[in-house]
């Protein structure tokens, strides 16, 4: 899935469902932040650290742990930049060396509609239209859970960058669609984040959009974004 809409030099890491012995391998650091937890919380944040520590031999980098720090961003070690997402039945990682992105940020949902009333406190008007039109041409796609993933992507590599909230009418999302993909559950393209606040500064340069991709497939729906260095 990930693997399909990231760079070359991202390390990605998916697992459909958890690793039964994942918690063995947590961190005490890590081990505490879910200590409370109820099991199924507990699995899912144990299965995908593995991921990520998957990914970080990919990179060639030791196994490390992954702690939260303010607001509850996962910390990388020195040089990566990385992301994770899970929902039910599938799980993430992405990490990069920072010297080839400057941030990096990926989601992942279940692929169907948003919950009734949800569209409208994660969306503006403009995009609502937009929406609409993306459906008459690909109406097997769940355009609205779609650009509630893309601002997720968003976030996730705005925050890193910017140690800021951003709401979801801070973020303009614009997606086409690779008209190559096939029809039925198979389907991807690209999304452009118009960002209606200032935004974050990167190598001197202020950047006021993110470019991202999107694929959904096997009942997933992920995207991804990436912030190159200037």
């Amino acid at each position: 899935m990930l693997e399909q809409v990231l760079p070359e030099p991202v390390a990605v890491v998916e697992a459909l469902g958890d690793d039964e012995t994942a918690h063995l391998a947590l961190y005490p650091q890590e081990a505490a932040l879910v200590a409370k937890a109820v099991d199924r919380r507990r699995r899912e944040f144990a299965t995908v650290r593995a991921c990520a520590r998957r990914a970080m031999v990919k990179l060639g980098v030791p196994p490390q742990a992954v702690p939260t720090g303010q607001g509850g961003a996962p910390c990388w070690p020195e040089g990566l930049r990385g992301s994770m997402t899970h929902c039910a039945g599938y799980r993430a990682a992405a990490l990069v060396r920072a010297a080839d992105l400057a941030s990096l940020g990926i989601d992942a949902e279940p692929h169907a509609p948003l919950p009734h009333g949800v569209l409208r406190t994660v969306s503006l008007p403009a995009e609502r239209q937009r929406l609409a039109a993306l459906a008459a041409r690909r109406p097997d796609v769940h355009w609205d859970l779609l650009l509630f993933s893309a601002k997720e992507s968003v976030y996730k590599a705005w925050f890193p960058l910017t140690g800021r909230w951003l709401g979801f009418e801070e973020a303009d999302v614009e997606a086409d669609i690779d008209v190559r993909a096939p029809a039925g559950d198979a389907a991807q393209g690209r999304f452009r984040a118009e960002l209606l606040v200032p935004g974050p500064v990167v190598g001197g340069r202020r950047l006021q959009h993110f470019e991202g991709r999107w694929i959904v497939g096997g009942g997933v729906a992920a995207t991804a974004v990436t912030v190159p260095h200037p």
